[in-house]
């Protein structure tokens, strides 16, 4: 009986155990002469798996978009249109029209799938099926 106590006890404390998500770290910075964003730090999993559907949705990873002057208008603005391309473990896009200098931008990470214990969700207010993001703000 008291093994069979011990034995139950440890089951208890493995399924109470919070697992550990991986957390990468996602850089951007400019190449090709300012005309393409280099997108580093993703799973290469991810990517190859991203890569090969035939949808190829990056937008729903990565958008780019313009940074407007009023910066709580930032959730309303349309995705910079142009091609994405997994290259050497990062990924690399290149927008349909040019980059313009001076103009302020920002990548929109979506975190799919981060948020996967009920204490993420009571500790940061959001709610299931919410999709949290970073924003990283780059100027050509």
């Amino acid at each position: 009986m008291r093994r069979w106590c011990i034995y139950l006890s440890a089951l208890i404390m493995l399924g109470c155990a919070k697992n550990k998500h991986a957390i990468y770290t996602i850089h951007i910075s400019l190449t090709n002469n300012n005309r393409s964003l280099k997108i580093t730090g993703v799973d290469s999993v991810i990517l190859n798996d991203i890569d090969r559907d035939t949808a190829k949705n990056w937008e729903s990873l990565f958008a780019i978009s313009r940074l407007p002057a009023d910066t709580d208008l930032k959730d309303y603005q349309p995705t910079q249109p142009g091609k994405y391309r997994v290259s050497q473990g990062s990924v690399v896009f290149t927008p349909d029209t040019p980059f313009v200098k001076q103009q302020v931008y920002f990548l929109r990470y979506y975190k799919h799938g981060g948020d996967k214990d009920i204490w993420d969700y009571v500790r940061r207010g959001t709610k299931p099926g919410q999709l949290r993001y970073t924003d990283l703000i780059f100027k050509p």
